[in-house]
């Protein structure tokens, strides 16, 4: 979908630096999540991004001083080049988190993440396996998940997790006080988001985002585009294949993002937003039985 406020004879902006990026490496995912916003899944797609210019997207962002990347997806362990990605980032000086449903980790790729100093993400639905393997569509992954989030603690890998609550009813604090009980420190929640499957067929609108998106962080998807976040890629600002990160970024389209996000988010700017931002930290407990500091209408209750 086209920024509707974008008009002819725009000049480049001089935006502030671009601090943190999503590297959304494939919409391909092992599990089926009702709620996904990326309407990832087993017949995702790597996209028609390469390893090369994926290098060369990191590349960019260490010369423009970028500070961090969050590898995603989809699931992004299931990308054959995930391992090389991270440490070509580090190698690079980019701090590097990888945010996984935690299922399927290689002996090779916690080397890497060891190796390299890189943090863990994941989303946890529930301490019991039923009802965590019903909201994920895969059965075993809560298992799995539990398992590798007990791992990382072991090793010593940074790791924080995030309660989505996406049924009515869900054990959405006892999942919370399960992860901390593995050791995990940060732990956060979120509600489903009308975006991607848990839109329900509904169009995405702006005033839906919590209002962070295109400040100082963007997300780079399979495709290539360039979206202002990972939840507004209906707004697409530019494709890395076409042209230089550094000049989408201070070029018209993400401008105009901006100013729109700005205009439709002004009641959200001071809500903390969605625990899968790492730079921002968790949100504290934004789950449904206590409240929720998302802009009206931005999730499904």
């Amino acid at each position: 979908m086209a920024i509707t406020t974008i008009e002819a004879g725009l000049t480049p902006h001089s935006p502030a630096p671009l601090k943190f990026v999503w590297l959304e490496l494939t919409g391909l995912c092992n599990e089926s999540c009702d709620h996904c916003y990326a309407d990832s899944g087993p017949q995702g797609t790597h996209g028609t991004m390469t390893l090369d210019t994926w290098r060369s997207v990191i590349d960019q962002l260490a010369t423009m001083g970028t500070e961090s990347v969050s590898v995603i997806g989809g699931e992004p362990t299931l990308h054959p080049h995930i391992g090389e990605l991270i440490t070509h980032a580090h190698e690079r000086g980019l701090g590097v988190e990888v945010f996984s449903n935690m299922t399927y980790i290689t002996d090779s790729l916690w080397t890497v993440l060891k190796a390299t100093g890189a943090s863990l993400a994941t989303s946890y639905y529930s301490d019991q396996a039923d009802e965590h393997d019903t909201i994920t569509r895969h059965r075993g992954s809560h298992r799995k998940t539990r398992a590798n989030v007990a791992k990382a603690v072991d090793l010593g890998i940074p790791i924080r997790g995030g309660v989505v609550t996406a049924l009515p009813g869900q054990r959405a604090h006892e999942a919370m006080a399960d992860l901390a009980s593995l050791g995990v420190v940060e732990v956060g929640g979120d509600r489903m988001r009308a975006f991607g499957r848990a839109s329900q067929g509904a169009a995405p609108q702006v005033k839906d985002l919590c209002g962070h998106c295109a400040h100082e962080k963007c997300a780079v998807l399979p495709s290539g585009d360039v979206v202002p976040c990972v939840l507004g890629r209906f707004m697409p600002v530019g494709n890395v294949l076409d042209q230089p990160l550094a000049e989408i970024w201070s070029g018209p389209r993400l401008a105009a993002a901006l100013a729109e996000i700005e205009r439709e988010c002004d009641t959200a700017q001071s809500c903390t937003p969605p625990q899968f931002l790492p730079t921002c930290g968790p949100c504290q407990p934004c789950v449904p039985t206590i409240g929720h500091c998302d802009p009206p209408g931005a999730a499904i209750a």
